[in-house]
């Protein structure tokens, strides 16, 4: 019952800092891009097969952020772009890449109103229970579109409209001002650490946890699609649970030896 994938996140930062710390001296080429996206593309086309379309997002934005962070030309941050755009309209009329409940979430947050009892049914009870939260919520436990299920996978993808609904605007904006204080203390050990490695694990977690929050609750509020992005250190899960602390427990391991050594 382990989730191999969240475990690739982790190595995937590890490998791509390694990459662009040895390749220092030509990282502004787009032959060095090319070459660390080899280390992206194995996990990524393995985990898109499952289909698991949410973490194969996440690799791709840890990766991008390590290779702005590593300081890669700006021009081949938009050459990645614009051949993402291309790919991704690709994808979408070459039939059998994309499932069919994957097509629908994308219609739904194009025109939630497409299919309100199908594919919109979800994101629009979300919406509704996020808003009947108001400003102190309803209650611990007490929460009517959770406890007559019309929220779905509440424990999981749909856990911040959980928060919203019982503990309103005030549980909310809380909850992430949390995630804002965790990703505020790795931006600071990411400017004071002195190593490189340990700069760019740092700029890939920060783009791990940035990515989770930012699509989770996006989804959930019908401003993103429902791609089954957990939110890190909430949503229910053990081997998130596990990645997302290992995470965690490099930037502390970074942050107690941001000096280098000299002798």
């Amino acid at each position: 019952r382990i989730q191999p994938s969240e475990f690739a996140k982790i190595a995937l930062i590890i490998a791509l800092a390694v990459f662009f710390v040895e390749r220092a001296d030509r990282v502004r080429s787009l032959r060095t891009l090319a070459e660390s996206f080899v280390y992206l593309a194995v996990p990524l086309l393995l985990i898109f097969k499952q289909p698991d379309l949410g973490t194969s997002l996440v690799l791709l934005a840890i990766w991008i952020t390590m290779a702005f962070v590593a300081g890669t030309d700006y021009k081949n941050i938009v050459l990645i772009a614009v051949t993402g755009i291309v790919f991704a309209l690709s994808v979408w009329y070459i039939p059998g890449v994309l499932k069919d409940y994957q097509r629908k979430r994308i219609i739904t947050l194009i025109n939630p109103s497409a299919d309100p009892l199908g594919s919109g049914y979800h994101v629009n009870q979300s919406r509704i229970a996020v808003g009947s939260g108001q400003f102190l919520g309803k209650g611990f436990l007490k929460g009517t579109q959770r406890e007559l299920r019309f929220i779905p996978e509440q424990h999981t993808d749909f856990i911040f409209t959980v928060v919203a609904e019982e503990f309103g605007f005030v549980g909310a904006v809380s909850l992430l001002g949390l995630y804002f204080l965790m990703i505020w203390r790795a931006l600071n050990i990411m400017s004071v650490t002195e190593d490189s490695t340990g700069r760019l694990i740092t700029a890939g977690v920060v783009g791990m946890f940035l990515f989770h929050v930012f699509v989770n609750v996006g989804m959930t509020l019908g401003i993103m699609p429902v791609t089954g992005v957990p939110l890190p250190l909430f949503s229910y899960g053990g081997s998130s649970l596990m990645a997302n602390m290992m995470a965690i427990g490099l930037l502390e391991g970074i942050s107690m030896r941001r000096h280098r050594i000299s002798f």
